[in-house]
């Protein structure tokens, strides 16, 4: 639990909150840890305080609250960062409910999953298959979900060079994702331990982010779009350099930092900017399909929940490999 703005992580104890209209209560076995629980924490105001941070969770229902269809107790769930959203914008009745003004998100404007129980908004739970263990599920809910809908955001067929910045909880889904639409693709990242787990991916190069943009030129002839999951302005300027003429950049990655745009070079050569968040519901579906089946296999790293603030300070100076899990 985050006790206020910029505040301490603690793991406290307290009852089960209960389900109001609209709510589920659900019993979690496990929610992973996201670098943009950090960012949440490091906010200077926060819509809600005290609040239970968690928008990774896997578990079961409890007890529904007044005016909830389609859910009964004992059905498997996943939460997701989005709890609800206007359902009338033009952006809600075109599918893209994602970037709705008016949306609420789980561990942010809305109590989160990182606790043993959750009263959470029934709207945008994901039913989650039996087949799937909870600790490889809950990953898949946002690193998942978003590192997917990054690479489609790209727009590459089979073939075509994508790279990928950023090694991490995304960046190993995010290399899978690509191999399976038939992409040859590039890793990058600051970290020698983890482009040795791109190349056991099967990534064609795997290179260190100072000199990415000039390696991927040299060897691959420039990539035809670059995912950047991670806010550092560093690797926003290298996968500016990387990108071939009329490619794309596909930000992803949240922070507080600024990076100026090279509007020179954007012009010149054509180069395509836009950002990824989350992604569609058919998206998410397809991701827990593909986990399901085995096809895509996040690496996890499972923990107690009092290790918690241990993780994040830990995530904060990117000492993790893959996610780690608070397993209940």
């Amino acid at each position: 639990m985050l006790g206020a703005p910029r505040g301490t992580i603690a793991v406290v104890s307290g009852e089960a909150p209960r389900p109001g209209p609209g709510e589920v209560l659900v019993r979690l076995e496990a929610c992973g840890i996201c670098y943009s629980d950090l960012f949440v924490a490091g906010l200077e105001k926060l819509p809600l305080v005290p609040l239970t941070l968690g928008h990774e969770g896997i578990g079961r229902v409890v007890e529904t609250g007044p005016g909830v269809d389609g859910y009964a107790a004992g059905d498997r769930v996943g939460i997701t960062f989005l709890a609800g959203t206007c359902g009338e914008c033009d952006l809600c009745r075109s599918g893209r409910e994602r970037y709705c003004a008016r949306q609420i998100n789980f561990g942010y404007t809305a109590h989160g999953a990182l606790a043993t129980y959750a009263a959470v908004c029934a709207q945008y739970l994901a039913p989650i298959p039996d087949s799937l263990p909870a600790a490889e599920a809950a990953p898949l809910c946002c690193a998942g979900w978003t590192a997917h809908a990054a690479v489609g955001e790209a727009g590459l067929g089979p073939g075509q060079a994508i790279g990928i910045f950023g090694m991490g909880g995304l960046g190993h889904l995010a290399v899978q994702y690509a191999l399976l639409r038939g992409l040859r693709v590039a890793a990058v990242d600051t970290a020698e331990e983890k482009l040795e787990q791109a190349r056991a991916l099967g990534a064609e190069l795997a290179v260190p982010s100072e000199t990415a943009g000039r390696t991927l030129q040299k060897q691959m002839g420039g990539v035809d779009a670059a995912v950047v999951l991670t806010g550092a302005p560093a690797a926003i300027q290298q996968a500016f350099r990387a990108v071939k003429r009329t490619g794309t950049v596909v930000v992803v990655g949240l922070s507080s930092n600024q990076y100026e745009l090279p509007i020179v070079d954007t012009v010149l050569k054509g180069i395509g900017v836009r950002g990824s968040y989350l992604g569609t519901r058919a998206g998410l579906e397809e991701v827990l399909r593909l986990g399901a089946s085995g096809q895509v296999r996040p690496r996890v790293e499972t923990f107690a929940i009092e290790e918690a603030p241990r993780l994040m300070e830990q995530l904060s100076h990117g000492q993790l490999m893959g996610r780690a899990v608070v397993v209940f």
